[in-house]
């Protein structure tokens, strides 16, 4: 993996790129982590924005954005990018702008776009080498309508379409290697509450070419139900307790960038959050021993 210019805290820009005074809900592990994405890709950087939580970021005809901002439907933020991508090859190749001119081209997109009706395009655009950067904020769920069960929502989670005993009974899709099977340039996943770990993997992928994805860890207050303050610490236990595993994919390898010396056990991360209470009734024992188990064979496969 290439090095990176980023050794330590203090190599981050103290220069923030996106606006202040956001009308997005306190304490958005999504938003944290934005940040920083824009800090380090700069102000020649073109969004395209899938319909979702990050939607709310521009209100017309204002964008906290530097640089460009575009929406799309939930559908088609990938094809959407691609267009972008196409005019600005073109005005280079007319020689209508300089090449020093050219703009980063990232889809912003949630998980509910992300893994099911969005999943098309852009599988589509990774098989055509895509130059673009596409993030990924999984708050698991679609946080923007009320947070109704995605194809990222965790095994027992509590949503507004999966209510009962149980929670939601179906399973997280595993978007990291559903992209990664078509190999893109570059994959990671990423918190905000390791900004280290964020800001070395996004300054890598800047300065490569072709498709680059992440995929975001993003903490959601009133979706997740926990108080807004604790959204850092939740990051740190997704990662402590080996729910969220922090890795990158480059040439069809996988690298862990971060193994828990230590793992938690998952139940400090779950009883932050409301979504999780009923699984602690003696009834349901055994679904927070099954989630155990799943993160163990994970990581087990990993140090094998």
């Amino acid at each position: 993996m290439n090095d990176t210019e980023i050794k330590k805290i203090t190599d981050l820009s103290p220069e923030r790129l996106l606006s202040p005074g956001l009308p997005t809900c306190a304490g958005c592990g999504a938003l944290s982590a934005i940040h920083q994405v824009v800090d380090i890709l700069g102000k020649k950087t073109i969004f395209v924005n899938a319909a979702g939580c990050m939607t709310l970021l521009s209100i017309y005809p204002f964008t906290p954005f530097k640089g460009s901002w575009l929406y799309t439907a939930m559908a088609c933020a990938s094809a959407g990018a691609q267009g972008v991508r196409d005019a600005l090859d073109i005005l280079i190749e007319k020689r209508r702008i300089q090449a020093d001119d050219d703009m980063h081209v990232v889809v912003l997109t949630g998980d509910g776009s992300a893994s099911g009706m969005g999943l098309s395009s852009t599988s589509a655009a990774i098989d055509r080498q895509l130059d673009f950067i596409c993030i990924c904020y999984d708050n698991e769920g679609y946080g923007n309508t009320g947070h109704q069960y995605s194809g990222l929502t965790p095994h027992g989670a509590e949503t507004a379409t999966s209510t009962g005993k149980e929670g939601f009974r179906g399973f997280k899709k595993d978007l990291f290697s559903i992209w990664t099977a078509g190999n893109p340039a570059y994959a990671a996943t990423v918190t905000a509450a390791f900004p280290l770990d964020l800001a070395r993997k996004v300054e890598k992928a800047s300065t490569m070419k072709g498709p680059r994805m992440f995929i975001m860890h993003a903490p959601c207050p009133p979706g997740w139900h926990f108080d807004p303050q604790d959204s850092i610490t939740l990051g740190k236990l997704a990662v402590t307790t080996g729910i969220w595993p922090l890795k990158e994919y480059r040439d069809g390898e996988v690298v862990h960038t971060k193994i828990p010396k230590k793992r938690l056990p998952v139940e400090a991360y779950l009883k932050t959050q409301k979504r999780f209470e009923h699984l602690f009734r003696p009834e349901n024992e055994a679904l927070i021993q099954g989630l155990q188990a799943e993160v163990d064979r994970y990581w087990s496969a990993v140090q094998a």
